[in-house]
Formats: structure tokens, C-alpha cells, sequence
């Protein structure tokens, strides 16, 4: 499979530009308990993700292609099936390669969705 299906893709679903701290990323998320959300994402084009942190836990997964984690200056590159736990307060970065899909699990609300159709 090279994308997610359609009924993930809703435009109900759709991370507003504004969550996004990767450039060029179509993202999608669904709400879960205590706030909690869960995100796929996908990137069209090679682009970096600026560092920033969250007062919440993450996992990630990669679903397909490449996302490279950088923290404290060490690049940690992870590939299709490979996870990664961010804990809260954690200050990660990244660069992702185009193609890159990822499911990232969030501990507390990470994203808003995009206002309208």
C-alpha cells in the first residue's frame, strides 16, 4: 500500500497548516480518550521538521520511506516498521524524505483540524 486509505484521508479529518511542523505534509488526525490523538501523516516532498516539544508523550512509527530524528545533534535515521518513543519535554527535530508515511500516537491534543471543506 503507498497511501492510506480514503476514510483516513477525510477532509474532516485534515491537520490545519498551522499544527503542522513539517512543511509539505498532508496530515490527518482522530481523537482519542483523556485528549489523547492519533496522526498520519504523509510527505510529498523532502523537507525538514523544526524542533519543538510537548508537555505529552509521542510514538511514532514509520509506515514507508524515511524520517531522520535529530535530538542534542545525534541523527537517529528510521526506516519502514521502525519505531521511536519521544518522551514528554523532549526537544526533537527531523528530516523526512519524500514519500515518508508515518502514525504518530499523542499522549495529550497535538493537532487541530483545518476549519471547513
Amino acid at each position: 500500500m503507498k497511501d492510506f486509505p480514503d476514510f483516513m484521508k477525510r477532509p474532516a479529518n485534515r491537520i490545519a497548516t498551522a499544527s503542522q511542523s513539517t512543511k509539505a505534509v498532508a496530515g490527518h488526525v482522530f481523537d482519542g480518550s483523556g485528549d489523547s490523538q492519533m496522526a498520519f501523516w504523509t510527505c510529498h516532498q523532502t523537507a525538514s521538521s523544526t524542533p519543538h516539544t510537548h508537555e505529552y508523550d509521542e510514538s511514532m512509527v514509520v509506515i514507508q520511506g524515511c524520517y531522520t530524528v535529530i535530538v542534542d545533534g545525534r541523527r537517529i535515521p528510521l526506516t519502514e516498521g521502525e519505531e521511536c518513543f519521544f518522551p514528554r519535554g523532549l526537544l526533537p527535530g527531523g528530516e523526512v524524505a519524500a514519500a515518508t508515511r508515518t502514525r504518530q500516537a499523542f499522549g495529550g491534543h497535538r493537532a487541530d483540524r483545518s476549519p471547513g471543506p
